[in-house]
Formats: C-alpha cells, sequence, structure tokens
C-alpha cells in the first residue's frame, strides 16, 4: 500500500472504461492491506468477491457495504515491523463484470472432415458468434482467473471457441446428412449446439446465453461442383420451357386465317399429339442434339378425298381435311355419300342399300384385302 494511505481508509470502487474486462482486482498488481471498514461500492451490473488471508470470505451484490478486516491503520502497520512494514493480514477485492458479452467470435481455423451422403467425404469450414456472461463470479474466479489483475474477454475467447468446434462437429455430423440441406437448419443446429455447450459452460460459472451460426462453407473446388449442378437443373428446366414455348407458337401461328392457316392446323392436329408425347415422357432432342442433321422421309402415295377433293395418304382413315372416313364399304348410288359396312340406307339420302359381299378384289393388280376400301391399298386403283 501506498505510504499515505497508511491512516486513510480506503474507497474500492471499479468502472469497465474498456468494455471487455470480465474480471478486475484490487489492487491490480499483488495484495493489498485493506483496513478495517473501508467503503466498498457495487454497481448493478457487478458483483464483489472480498478475499482475505487468501480465502473468498464474502460475495456483495449492488450497493455500498462495509469491509472487516483486522487491519486496523497505525497499530497494524506498527505491528507489522517484523514483517519489513508489510501486514501479513493480505487482501483483494476482485470485481466481476455480470454485463452479457456480446459478439465474440467462433470458427473453425482449419476445414474438418465432413461425410456428406451426396457429394462424398468433404472438409467444412464454419463460423459464427456467440454471447456469455459470468453467473456464478466465485466459481469462476477460482476455477479460471485465478489471481490474474485484469481478465478480459480476449483470454477466454479463444478457448471458448475450440471447446465450440470440438462439440459443432460431433453435433453436425448427427443430424446434417448433406450440405445441401443446410440453409434451413441453421437455428435448429444453433440451438441444438447450444444446449450441448451448456454444461461446458457453466463448469468455469459462465453461461452461453445464445450462439448464431452465419456460414457453413465447403472449399471452392466442392463449390464449384454443386454450382455445376445448379445450373444442369436450370437447363433442363429451360430446355422443358423451350419446348413448351414452340409448342405454343405453333398452336397460335395454325389459328391464322386463310389457306395457309388451314393447313398448318392441319399439320397441328396430326403432330401436336405426339409432341405432348415426347414432351411429357422426356424423349424431346434437347438443344443442340441433332440440331443440324435434318431428316427426310420417302413420298408416300396419296389419294383424293371423295368429299372435298384434298390430298391425302393413300392409307388414311379419315380425311384431314374434312373428316370423312375413307375405308368404307361402299358408296350411296344416288348421292355418292360414303356408306358404312352393313349399312341398309344411307344416312343422307335415305336411300335403301344394295348389300354387297364384305370380300372384293383390284381388277388390276389383283389384291383381294380389300373389303373395307373403295382404292386399292397396292396401286391405288378405284375399285
Amino acid at each position: 500500500m501506498d505510504a499515505n494511505n497508511v491512516f486513510f481508509l480506503e474507497n474500492l470502487e471499479w468502472f469497465d472504461e474498456s468494455g471487455q474486462e470480465l474480471v478486475h482486482r484490487l489492487p491490480e498488481e499483488g495484495s493489498g492491506e485493506i483496513k478495517y471498514g473501508a467503503q466498498l461500492t457495487i454497481r448493478e451490473s457487478q458483483a464483489g468477491v472480498f478475499y482475505y488471508k487468501g480465502k473468498a470470505v464474502g460475495a456483495f451484490g449492488p450497493g455500498r457495504h462495509t469491509l472487516k478486516t483486522a487491519n486496523i491503520p497505525l497499530l497494524t502497520k506498527i505491528a507489522s515491523i517484523p514483517w519489513g512494514m508489510k501486514s501479513p493480514l493480505r487482501a483483494e477485492m476482485y470485481f466481476v463484470n455480470l454485463k452479457i458479452f456480446t459478439n465474440l467470435k467462433w470458427g473453425t481455423r482449419d476445414p474438418v472432415a465432413f461425410k456428406d451422403s451426396e457429394l462424398g467425404l468433404i472438409r467444412l469450414r464454419a463460423f459464427g458468434v456467440f454471447n456469455l456472461q459470468v453467473v456464478q463470479p466465485v466459481l469462476f474466479i477460482n476455477r479460471l482467473v485465478g489471481t490474474q489483475g485484469i481478465y478480459t474477454t480476449a483470454e477466454i475467447e479463444e478457448y471458448l471457441n475450440r471447446v465450440i468446434i470440438s462439440r459443432f462437429n460431433d453435433y453436425m455430423g448427427e443430424t446434417i446428412d448433406s450440405i445441401l440441406n443446410l440453409p434451413a437448419k441453421y437455428d435448429e443446429l444453433s440451438e441444438g449446439l447450444a444446449g450441448r455447450l451448456h454444461e461446458d459452460f457453466s463448469h468455469f460459472g459462465i453461461n452461453l446465453t445464445h450462439l448464431y451460426t452465419n456460414a457453413i462453407t465447403p472449399p471452392p473446388e466442392v463449390q464449384q461442383a454443386i454450382d455445376d449442378r445448379s445450373r444442369m437443373g436450370v437447363f433442363d428446366d429451360m430446355n422443358k420451357l423451350m419446348q413448351m414455348k414452340a409448342a405454343m407458337a405453333m398452336e397460335k401461328a395454325s389459328e391464322t386465317d386463310g389457306q395457309a392457316g388451314m393447313g398448318m392446323g392441319t399439320g397441328m392436329g396430326l403432330m401436336m399429339p405426339a409432341m405432348f408425347a415426347q414432351y411429357f415422357t422426356g424423349n424431346m432432342p434437347r438443344s443442340g442434339e441433332n440440331a443440324q442433321q435434318p431428316t427426310t422421309t420417302p413420298a408416300q402415295p396419296t389419294v383424293n378425298c371423295p368429299d372435298c377433293r384434298q390430298s391425302i395418304a393413300i392409307d388414311a382413315k379419315f380425311c384431314p381435311q374434312c373428316g370423312h372416313q375413307q375405308l368404307v364399304y361402299d358408296q350411296c348410288a344416288k348421292c355418292a355419300k360414303n356408306l358404312t359396312p352393313n349399312a341398309k340406307f344411307c344416312s343422307r339420302c335415305g336411300t335403301a342399300v344394295e348389300q354387297k359381299p364384305l370380300s372384293k378384289s383390284c381388277p388390276t393388280c389383283g389384291n383381294d384385302n380389300l373389303a373395307n376400301s373403295i382404292y386399292c391399298n397396292e396401286c391405288g386403283e378405284k375399285l
């Protein structure tokens, strides 16, 4: 103690100017000769622990307190002559900061191995922040601070970071199967990890009030693989979109007026079912596949529809222009209306139909498989 304070009582108080001190001891260096009747002032965000003769003899909450020791001014100084004018009745006052210390960093120094169910064995880095608070001052001083004069968050942050990472590795391996599912589980991961760390922190008299996970990132090559996988999915969706837009454009073009629109509408009527069947089964060619390889189909023999006289394929069952059935048994002798097999009267004029045998042959080529045809399916001759 200072020689000027031999006859005066102490007034002990402390203010945390840095905002980072967990514990501050008075005196800061060595021990003191705190006298009987010294006054102690504790703020709302503080707690005081009084050590006398090497033991914690009292804990103090907010308010003004009077300390009692055997160090009597002047008398103790005289009695301490054999000890070099230093009283053997040593005393220290520890001020403990009880506020919540926020924005303490945690994160992996080196990547940790993780077995991903989809990507295999990869290495991850994790980063976040946590908040802590001293809840048991005496336990905190005895187990972590010791006899240090000043103890700050910087001195405990590195140790707690290693504890968090150790628990994080175990917990993530038990709860997460793939990092592709991580974005939706950050809150769940943080809450579960904080629960596991509660016992580790309480061992030192401190409480982990909050823990947040900011990012869990794989190495650049794994990120590139994830990006490539996402692009492939986008390309597949774009391919389907382009197929649908092409079909819609062709359908719109078929609705235009005039003979050209009629012809395109007829073609679309024949093509649309096949196009949509290929679309929904995923058999449409992708962009770039055989795009430069036009296909040609051999010309098929055609005949004229007996009703609208439009050219149609020789084996067509219905006319794509007027819808008339082409595979018929006979025609009405009065109005030339196509007749179906076994018809007894014409559906147009009502004329009675003369019944004919169902089998007939082509007079030109001799083909006899023409029971329901008016044209030969071999040479195209009208029967």
